[in-house]
C-alpha cells in the first residue's frame, strides 16, 4: 500500500509539472486539460499516505512537500475561474441593454444525429446568432430549413472531417470570409456584425485541432494566436468564439488573452465545462467567447445537452463603449509578442508541412 500511493504521488507530481515545459508535444500539452482532476487526487493520496503512515525519514517530509507544491501549482491556475478571484468581465449596469446581442456556441458532434434535440434548444433560447462547430452536410441538410427560416443571414462550410462550421445571424453580415489560416480542411469564420442600431463588431469563429495522440499542438497555437493579432487590430471590436480545444486556464489562453487585450467572462464565475456531455468526471471548458472591454456582460449560461458531447454554451453582451476602461483587460509586453511571433511562425510551417503530406497521400490514392 506504501509503495503504491508513493507511485500514484510521482506520477501525479509529474503530471502537475510536466506542462511547464513550454513544448508543443501531445503528451505535454493534454496535461494542461485536467488541472483540477489532479490536484484532487494528488491531495487525497498526500492525506492517506499522512495519515497512515508516520513521517519519520527527511526524505518522507522532502517527497510530501513536493506533493503539496504539486498541488498549489495546480490551484494557482484553476483559482481564476472560482469566486475567490474578482471577476474580469462587469456585468451590465443597465436595466434593459439596449445594444444587446444573444450568441450561442455549440459543437454538435459531427456523429450524433438528435437534429431536433438541437433544433428545441435554439428555439427555446432564440439567439441572435448561432456557432456551428462539427457539423457534415447531414447536419446542414437537417436543419438548414428551420434556421434559413428565422435567420436570414449565414456563413456554411459543412466537411466531413469533424472541423465543419455553420453560422447563422438575424443581423446583417459584411465582409463574411471563410478561411484557412493555418491548415487545410481546417477552417475559420471572419464577418463583421451589424446591430440593429447601427453599431458593428468584428466577429471570429474557430475551432482548431486538440492535442490528441501522436499530434501535437503547434497549428492550434499558431491559429490561436493569428486570430488574437487579428482581433487586436479589427477595425471595430471583436469578440472570438468556438470550440478552442483548449482549457480557460492554459498558457496558450494566457498569450491569446494577452495578444488580443480580450476579457474572458468565466473570471471569477466558474469554469462553465462544456465537455465531456457524456462523462460527469471528466469535465473541461472547451468552448469560449472572448470579447472586447466595450461590451458588458449581460447574462453566461450553460444550456442542456442535447445528444452531442458538448454543452452548448450562450452568452448575451451589451455594447456599451462608454464604460469600456472601466474594465481591466490585458496587455501583451514584448516578451510575450515575440513569443507569440515565433509560436506562429512554428505552427504555420507545421500546417504546410501537413498540407504537404495530405497532397502526398492524395497524389497516391489517385
Amino acid at each position: 500500500m506504501e509503495f503504491t500511493l508513493i507511485l500514484l504521488g510521482c506520477i501525479f507530481t509529474l503530471f502537475s509539472f510536466l506542462p511547464l515545459i513550454s513544448s508543443p508535444a501531445w503528451w505535454i500539452r493534454v496535461l494542461d486539460f485536467p488541472r483540477l482532476h489532479v490536484a484532487v487526487l494528488l491531495s487525497i493520496v498526500m492525506a492517506a499516505y499522512v495519515v497512515s503512515y508516520e513521517l519519520q525519514e527527511p526524505l518522507e517530509y522532502v517527497m510530501v512537500a513536493v506533493w503539496a507544491l504539486a498541488i498549489l501549482n495546480e490551484l494557482r491556475y484553476i483559482i481564476h475561474f472560482t469566486p475567490l478571484r474578482r471577476v474580469e468581465a462587469l456585468r451590465t449596469e443597465q436595466a434593459k441593454p439596449a445594444n444587446a446581442f444573444t450568441l450561442m456556441i455549440s459543437n454538435v458532434r459531427m456523429v450524433n444525429n438528435k437534429y431536433d434535440k438541437f433544433l428545441e434548444r435554439v428555439l427555446q433560447e432564440d439567439p441572435d446568432m448561432v456557432i456551428m462547430n462539427e457539423p457534415n452536410q447531414s447536419w446542414h441538410d437537417n436543419v438548414c430549413q428551420v434556421m434559413d427560416e428565422r435567420y436570414p443571414y449565414a456563413i456554411k462550410k459543412p466537411l466531413e472531417n469533424t472541423y465543419g462550421m455553420l453560422f447563422w445571424s438575424k443581423h446583417k453580415l459584411h465582409d463574411s470570409e471563410i478561411r484557412y489560416l493555418v491548415e487545410e480542411g481546417i477552417p475559420s469564420f471572419y464577418t463583421v456584425v451589424e446591430l440593429p442600431g447601427g453599431n458593428k463588431f468584428c466577429l471570429f469563429t474557430v475551432h482548431p485541432q486538440p492535442p490528441r495522440l501522436m499530434l501535437n499542438t503547434e497549428t492550434r497555437e499558431a491559429e490561436l494566436l493569428l486570430v488574437a493579432k487579428e482581433a487586436k487590430k479589427a477595425p471595430y471590436p471583436a469578440v472570438v468564439a468556438g470550440d478552442l480545444n483548449d482549457v480557460a486556464w492554459s498558457n496558450t489562453t494566457k498569450l491569446f488573452k494577452e495578444t488580443s487585450g480580450m476579457i474572458d467572462p468565466r473570471v471569477g464565475r466558474g469554469f462553465y465545462n462544456t465537455y465531456n456531455a457524456h462523462v460527469p468526471i471528466f469535465r473541461y471548458p472547451l468552448d469560449h467567447v472572448f470579447y472586447d472591454p466595450v461590451f458588458r456582460l449581460v447574462s453566461l449560461r450553460r444550456l442542456q445537452k442535447f445528444g452531442s458531447d458538448h454543452f452548448p454554451m450562450v452568452i448575451t453582451l451589451n455594447y456599451e463603449p462608454q464604460h469600456e476602461k472601466e474594465q481591466e483587460h490585458p496587455h501583451a509586453d514584448q516578451e510575450d509578442k515575440q513569443e507569440a511571433n515565433e509560436l506562429i511562425q512554428e505552427g504555420l510551417e507545421k500546417g504546410e508541412e501537413r498540407n504537404q503530406e495530405k497532397h502526398h497521400e492524395q497524389e497516391k490514392s489517385e
